[in-house]
């Protein structure tokens, strides 16, 4: 034990002999370290954003409107558009098998909102009683529609979070009436604030019954069905069947609109199951990447090592000499430089790590209730890990060599040196 305890105190005075070049090989290493969890931290940080994002847009939506059939070859007709309609949705609900809920929607831009003491603008939704078991719509006051809204056609609606602050500045918004081009509507509910920063398009809608909206402000055009809609939107039995379920979507909307499913130009939609997965793919890749090159940094940093620990034996040969003459064993010299190399290694990048997670706990208390797009970075456990192990093998390599150089060295030729 006390062997091992003199090893211990000649690798401290040897590391603390040569201050300034310990404290630049530190330094390197810490660097590369705290750059790596840092540009990591930061790109997790955008992805678990990006991630709630699509959290206050709804749970694995995939939405479709209307679009266009395409030209073909062998006919004379140009493209043809198609609207979709409320008996398509219930054809989706009924005969798709891999769509577990679906929901049809009619978005109105250009209907007047107006209290008895303001008015505003912004999207009017006619949504069916299922629209938030698919869509995130959380409720602050109120209640949202029920069964006997949507059969009975009543004329009631639940306001955006910023509508109600538009249409009723500082006063009580429930049970009081507003007016869409003329007609009375009971305000029910009112939703509480979708989305973080300046994003309120969201907290600008206002919601009435689709079947209301059908009877007093349907979608008008030529050759328009009566219960046209803008959007379906549905989500798949499992997350992993989206592109199964789309097949189905697919399939039932051109037989009911008489062209080829396989048409892929015919189908306007958006799916948020497929875009988040794309934008997972980039942000692995990224951090595939910036692994890498904190690997390579980190590498480069044990030759640094390694060259100062050549640099170190070659200035101490004489002591090294020395020693052995005296009675040490080529063992106890492998030991001390292997522990200096490792623990020049282990020092700096632990610093490195510390440093990276002060940084990241700092930035996360300065953003606060974060109201941009993108969390705050944080230390993510895997590159934690990577970088320790990658840290112990350079440690490993960067003590080893130049330790076992010291410890050939003959006491004679090491004597002879100046």
């Amino acid at each position: 034990m006390r062997a091992l305890l003199d090893i211990f105190d000649q690798v401290y005075q040897s590391i603390t002999a040569n201050k300034l070049r310990s404290f630049l090989t530190m330094f390197g290493i810490a660097w590369g370290v705290a750059s790596l969890l840092l540009l990591i931290g930061l790109g997790e940080g955008f992805r678990s954003g990006q991630r709630r994002g699509l959290a206050d847009f709804g749970t694995d939506v995939i939405l479709i409107g209307g679009g266009t059939i395409p030209a073909l070859p062998s006919q004379h007709t140009g493209m043809i558009p198609y609207k979709l309609t409320l008996s398509d949705t219930d054809a989706i609900r009924r005969d798709a098998t891999h769509v577990r809920n679906a929901t049809a929607v009619i978005n109105r831009g250009d209907l007047k909102e107006v209290s008895e003491f303001s008015s505003a603008g912004g999207p009017t939704l006619g949504v069916e009683a299922n629209f938030p078991q698919i869509r995130n719509l959380p409720i602050a006051e109120g209640r949202y529609f029920n069964e006997q809204d949507i059969t009975q056609h009543r004329q009631v609606v639940v306001l955006g979070q910023k509508n109600n602050k538009l249409l009723f500045p500082g006063r009580p918004s429930l049970g009081a009436y507003i007016t869409l081009n003329g007609y009375r509507f009971l305000v029910i509910g009112v939703a509480k604030r979708i989305g973080r920063g300046n994003d309120d398009s969201d907290n600008q809608k206002i919601y009435i019954p689709l079947t209301t909206m059908l009877q007093l402000y349907p979608l008008l055009g030529d050759n328009i069905p009566a219960d046209s809609i803008s959007s379906i939107q549905y989500q798949p039995l499992t997350e992993d069947m989206n592109e199964t379920a789309k097949a189905d979507v697919h399939r039932i909307i051109a037989e009911r609109h008489g062209f080829d499913p396989n048409l892929k130009e015919a189908f306007e939609e958006w799916d948020t199951i497929k875009n988040q997965r794309t934008v997972g793919v980039i942000f692995t890749a990224m951090d595939v990447f910036l692994g890498g090159v904190g690997i390579v940094t980190l590498a480069l940093g044990a030759v640094g090592i390694i060259n100062i620990m050549l640099v170190t034996v070659s200035e101490r040969t004489r002591e090294i000499g020395l020693r052995k003459a005296l009675g040490a064993t080529n063992r106890s010299i492998l030991i001390q430089f292997f522990l200096e190399g490792l623990t020049l290694t282990g020092l700096s990048g632990l610093i490195g790590i510390i440093g990276a997670a002060a940084l990241m706990f700092a930035l996360g208390r300065a953003m606060g209730d974060n109201e941009m797009g993108f969390d705050p970075p944080r230390l993510v456990p895997w590159s934690a890990a990577m970088a320790l192990g990658t840290l112990a093998l350079s440690g490993v390599i960067a003590g080893l060599y130049p330790a076992h150089r010291a410890a050939m060295l003959e006491p004679v030729e090491a004597l002879r040196k100046e």
